[in-house]
């Protein structure tokens, strides 16, 4: 990460010659919990040692200058102002909206420079635009001295890649990246926003992120269209108990109820998200009882129901699951983040990675005709300050 937070400090210091503000905004991976954020529900997510990397300084220019160490076009500029507009490209969008939302919030936000890069894999499912927004939003934090919380930088981050971007996105990636703690995953209730942390710290066993490299073209729009089956499922059950609001209020008893005034493809639907709350509660106890072999199964469990009932795989993703069902040194395994593409995240025994990568390859080198990416991840730290002087050793 230092060669990465080098890289991003002298190409500031190269365009706009004076110190910055360093700050180190991380990926985050999702355990167990999927599609259950925007139902209200339940997740279990972390930060990762994957991360954006930004440096922030002011100007006097009244422009945000933005550039990129490693995605084209490198850069972006625009006037700062109370009505501020898409640029047209993905990246600076993800940036300005976080302005946008910030001076809607009541901010006063001038000029700036910012420049940064990252190796968060994207479209990977490791929610790199959530790490850019919160590290955003972190920076200009601290470059004008803002009161403003985490949870409200939370909070900022969602809107603008909801009401600026206009991916309908739950609140968990932001809330995992900004929130997120070594060595710990968080228990998220996506309802109240309460989050409680669970020891995740075992030299014998470590994160295993296999990469189909087939990116999810799919995603928005499939994304959206499970929101609304999930809404309409809500709406039918409201009927007989006015005090639904969303799944998460829903119960097993009350799902059976419905079943035959609910379309047969939306019930699966609800079913896959009442089953995933579960399954992220009994985790969270797995977790206190260091029971990984359980853990791990309900990792499956929810493999099955993203593929079965939310029908969000696709058969890339599947294969990289049916690789490790047998395979020794695998105690769990699923897709992870919207689905038709991106990774599965594999719960492995450290001294067996090197032929459990080996065997994954070769299944899905026999299935699709090409290798898939393999990435080992830590949990680390949420979205926080760099100092120079690390940088710089």
């Amino acid at each position: 990460m230092n060669s990465l937070a080098k890289k991003v400090l002298d190409t500031f210091k190269f365009s706009f010659e004076v110190e910055p503000l360093l700050v180190f905004s991380p990926g985050r991976v999702n355990l167990i919990g999927e599609h259950t954020d925007y139902n209200n529900g339940f997740v279990l997510p972390a930060a990762i040692d994957k991360a954006i990397v930004l440096a922030f300084a002011k100007n006097s220019t009244g422009l945000i200058r933005l550039q990129s160490v490693d995605m084209q076009p490198k850069y972006y500029s625009t006037k700062m102002s109370d009505n501020l507009s898409k640029s047209g490209i993905d990246w600076a969008d993800y940036i300005i909206g976080v302005v946008d939302e910030m001076q809607k919030a009541g901010h006063d936000i001038q000029g700036f420079d910012c420049v940064f890069g990252g190796d968060v894999p994207i479209g990977a499912g490791l929610s790199s635009s959530a790490a850019l927004e919160g590290g955003v939003a972190y920076g200009l934090t601290k470059l004008f001295n803002l009161n403003a919380s985490r949870l409200e930088l939370t909070k900022i981050s969602q809107l603008a890649e909801n009401n600026f971007v206009g991916v309908q996105c739950g609140i968990m990636d932001q809330f995992a990246s900004i929130h997120g703690k070594e060595k710990s995953v968080m228990k998220l209730d996506c309802l109240t926003l309460e989050h409680e942390y669970y020891p995740f710290d075992w030299d014998d066993v470590c994160i295993l992120l296999c990469d189909t490299k087939v990116r999810r073209t799919l995603a928005g729009s499939e994304y959206n269209v499970r929101r609304q089956q999930c809404e309409e499922g809500v709406k039918i059950i409201k009927k007989s108990h006015p005090h639904i609001k969303s799944l998460r209020d829903v119960t097993f008893e009350m799902l059976a109820e419905h079943k035959y005034k609910i379309d047969e493809v939306v019930y699966r639907r609800c079913m896959y998200v009442l089953n995933e709350n579960k399954r992220v509660l009994d985790a969270c106890s797995d977790l206190l009882a260091s029971n990984l072999e359980d853990f791990g199964a309900k990792m499956y469990q929810s493999h099955y129901g993203l593929r079965d009932n939310y029908e969000v795989s696709c058969d890339e993703l599947d294969y990289l699951v049916e690789a490790t069902e047998n395979l020794d040194g695998v105690l769990g395994s699923r897709m992870m983040g919207g689905g038709f593409g991106g990774c599965t995240i594999n719960l492995v025994k450290t001294n067996e990675i090197e032929n459990i990568k080996s065997a994954v390859g070769e299944y899905y080198k026999s299935k699709t005709g090409q290798l898939p990416g393999f990435h080992v991840v830590k949990i680390g730290e949420g979205t926080h300050e760099l100092e120079l002087n690390e940088v710089l050793q």
